[in-house]
C-alpha cells in the first residue's frame, strides 16, 4: 500500500504517482479553490486502489468535498479561504 506525507509531516490518505515525465504534470491551486493536476498522473487510495487515470483532476482542498479526493464545488459553499502563497520558510528541508 502506498501512502503520502503531508509538508506538516502527517501521513495522507492518498499519494500521486507520476506515471510520466515530471515536467509533463503541473499542479495548480485555484484561489480558495481545489488543486488543478494536469498530466498522466495515477491517483491511489490509502488502500491501494487506483482511480481511473485522468489528464486533468481537480482536487478538494477544503476537505469538506463529499466525492473525496476529487472537489465536488462546497469549498465555495463553505467559504473557504486558502493561503494566498506558498510560504518559502516552511517547506521541509
Amino acid at each position: 500500500m502506498r501512502r503520502g506525507v503531508s509538508c506538516s509531516g502527517r501521513e495522507t490518505h492518498f499519494s500521486l504517482k507520476i506515471a510520466s515525465i515530471m515536467a509533463e504534470v503541473t499542479i495548480e491551486t485555484i484561489k480558495n479553490g481545489p488543486y488543478i493536476v494536469k498530466g498522466a498522473v495515477e491517483l491511489i487510495d490509502a488502500d491501494g486502489n487506483a482511480f481511473p487515470v485522468e489528464k486533468r483532476m481537480a482536487l478538494c482542498r477544503c476537505g469538506a468535498s463529499t466525492t473525496k479526493p476529487f472537489c465536488d464545488g462546497t469549498h465555495s459553499k463553505i467559504g473557504f479561504k486558502a493561503a494566498e502563497k506558498a510560504v518559502p520558510e516552511s517547506a521541509e528541508s
